[in-house]
């Protein structure tokens, strides 16, 4: 863990892709960052990520069904992780990502500009950090 981190980042997991939002600790003003392909380069990219950045924690997006039950893409996540934390010395706690890619979609749409997927996933992730930050100390 570092010393003094700096930032804090958000993961919006999905099979394919990964959005990824950054807050500076101090501004607690979150941004989409980018967004990564979920495959076997992922952790090395967000590693990266982490050092550039000095970042002290990653708040994993925990997807629901719409009565709060546990779904498939629940247990895709949680077990991604299991994963992680074996290879990233963080502290990885999960938020809520309830309805944060529709709320994305709904955002971009309304700019009247196009944009690809992985703009969704990274302004979700923004979604998911901006809920940790307002119910959370850190």
């Amino acid at each position: 863990m570092l010393p003094n981190p700096s930032s804090i980042l958000a993961l919006d997991v999905g099979t394919v892709r990964i959005g990824i939002a950054i807050a500076s600790i101090m501004t607690r003003l979150p941004r989409p960052l980018q967004t990564l392909p979920n495959d076997e380069n992922f952790t090395e990219q967000l590693q990266q990520i982490i050092d550039t950045e000095a970042v002290g924690t990653i708040v994993i997006g925990l997807p629901r069904g719409l009565n709060g039950q546990e779904t498939n893409q629940t247990k895709l996540v949680r077990d991604f992780v299991v994963g992680l934390n074996s290879k990233i010395d963080r502290p990885l706690p999960f938020q809520d990502e309830a309805l944060s890619s529709s709320r994305a979609k709904q955002e971009l749409e309304a700019r009247g500009r196009s944009y690809q997927k992985g703009d969704v996933d990274a302004l979700a992730a923004t979604y998911i950090l901006e809920d940790y930050l307002a119910t959370n100390e850190v």
